[in-house]
């Protein structure tokens, strides 16, 4: 049986790990079929606005609702492609403003 003391020496390690383990998380692949699907590009500036007429200039993933990297980081996770990154200035076709 596992110790009370030894439980809780263990408790920061397990979340440096998986905080280590979400920081070292591939990009998405624009060509990736679910990135493909949603449109996704690595560079918002060069979105295809006749593809995509959606898109409004300014509209990148750090500005998206669904982007969960931290203001100013250059990627984070985004739900939409589980395990994987996102760069903070590309696009996605469900891209949703910010509140």
């Amino acid at each position: 049986m596992t110790s009370r003391r030894r439980f809780i020496s263990l408790v920061p390690a397990l979340g440096a790990a998986t905080l280590a383990r979400a920081q070292a998380a591939p990009l998405v692949d624009p060509k990736d079929p679910q990135a493909q699907a949603l449109g996704y590009t690595a560079d918002a500036a060069k979105v295809d606005k006749a593809k995509y007429p959606k898109y409004a200039a300014g509209q990148n993933c750090a500005s998206c609702a669904l982007y969960q990297g931290k203001a100013g980081d250059k990627s984070g996770p985004c739900p939409l492609y589980a395990g994987k990154a996102v760069l903070s200035n590309a696009w996605c076709s469900a891209w949703v403003k910010r509140a």
